[in-house]
C-alpha cells in the first residue's frame, strides 16, 4: 500500500503534468464571487498573477483583499468562478490533489507568526516534520540551507523574540519556502515596521523572488513599498477590480477610484524615478 506521502507525490505529478510551465501567467482568476449571507464581498474578480514577478494587491479596507487571499490558499471555497493555477482550476479540487496544490503556496504572515516556544530552526523545520516523511538529516539540511541563503543561519538556535523585525521576516520566509513553495503570499509584510526595516523587508521580497524564482503576491496598504518594488499592481475597490497594471500605468491612470486612492496615499512620480535610477 502506498504511504500518504507517496500518494501525495503521485497526485502532485498529475497536477504538474497538466501545467504549462512556460506560461508567463501562473494564476488566472476569472469571475470570482464570494458572499457571506446576503453580503457579497467578491463581485466577479478577474485578473492575472504573473509568474516569477512581484504582484501587489491593494485597495481600501473592506475591498476584499483578505477574502481573496483566503480563496487563493483554499481556506475557503469561492461561490463561483475559477482560480486557475498552472492551468488547473483548483477551486474544484479535493483530497490529495488539493493537498498537493496547497504545497505550491507559502504564507508570510503580517507579524511573522513564529512560535516563541520554538527555536528559529524548529520554526522552519515545523512544516517538514508535519507534512513530509523526510529524515532528521534531510530536514536539518533543508532548513539550514534556507536559513543560510536568507542570511539567518547563525540564528538557528535562538528564540524568535531575540531577533529584530527584519530578521524575523527572513525566518518567516525561510519557513514558507522550506516545502519548496512556488508562490509566496505576503500579508501586509511592512505593517507596523519603521522605515529602515520596511526597506529591508522590501529588499527581502525582491531578493527571495530572484534567488528562488518564486511568484510573489503581496497584500499591502504601504503604497510607497508597492510602487517601489511591484511589477504588477491590482487595485480592488469594494469587491471589484478597478485597475491592474504596472506602477507607471497606475500612477497615470484616469480611473477615478484608483486615481483618488493613489493621490490620497501621497505616492508621486519621484518614487518611480528613484526606482528607475536604482535599477
Amino acid at each position: 500500500m502506498k504511504s500518504f506521502f507517496s500518494s501525495l507525490r503521485s497526485a502532485q505529478a498529475v497536477v504538474e503534468s497538466e501545467a504549462d510551465r512556460a506560461d508567463p501567467v501562473q494564476i488566472r482568476i476569472r469571475d470570482l464571487h464570494k458572499s457571506y449571507g446576503d453580503h457579497e464581498v467578491l463581485k466577479g474578480l478577474s485578473f492575472d498573477i504573473q509568474r516569477g514577478k512581484v504582484n501587489h494587491i491593494i485597495g481600501p479596507s473592506g475591498s476584499g483583499k483578505t477574502v481573496l487571499m483566503r480563496q487563493l490558499v483554499r481556506l475557503e471555497t469561492p461561490d463561483s468562478g475559477q482560480i486557475l493555477v498552472d492551468g488547473v482550476d483548483w477551486s474544484t479540487l479535493s483530497g490529495l490533489t488539493l493537498d498537493s496544490m496547497r504545497r505550491k503556496f507559502g504564507m508570510v504572515f503580517q507579524m511573522s507568526a513564529l512560535f516563541d516556544s520554538m527555536t528559529v530552526f524548529e520554526n522552519v523545520a515545523f512544516p517538514l516534520v508535519e507534512h513530509t516523511d523526510m529524515s532528521r538529516k534531510e530536514v536539518r539540511e533543508r532548513v539550514m540551507d534556507r536559513l543560510e541563503i536568507l542570511g539567518v543561519g547563525a540564528a538557528a538556535d535562538q528564540s524568535p523574540a531575540e531577533l529584530s523585525g527584519g530578521m524575523q521576516k527572513r525566518v518567516a520566509v525561510a519557513r514558507a519556502l522550506v516545502l519548496e513553495s512556488e508562490v509566496l503570499i505576503y500579508d501586509e509584510p511592512t505593517t507596523g515596521l519603521d522605515p529602515l526595516t520596511t526597506q529591508t523587508v522590501d529588499e527581502l521580497i525582491l531578493e527571495t523572488g530572484e534567488r528562488f524564482g518564486v511568484t510573489s503576491i503581496v497584500i499591502s496598504h504601504d503604497m510607497a513599498s508597492v510602487f517601489r518594488i511591484a511589477d504588477l499592481i491590482t487595485f480592488l475597490y469594494f469587491g471589484e477590480v478597478q485597475a491592474t497594471g504596472t506602477p507607471a500605468e497606475l500612477l497615470h491612470t484616469l480611473e477615478p477610484a484608483t486615481l483618488a486612492f493613489i493621490k490620497a496615499s501621497g505616492v508621486s512620480q519621484d518614487i518611480l524615478d528613484e526606482r528607475a535610477k536604482n535599477g
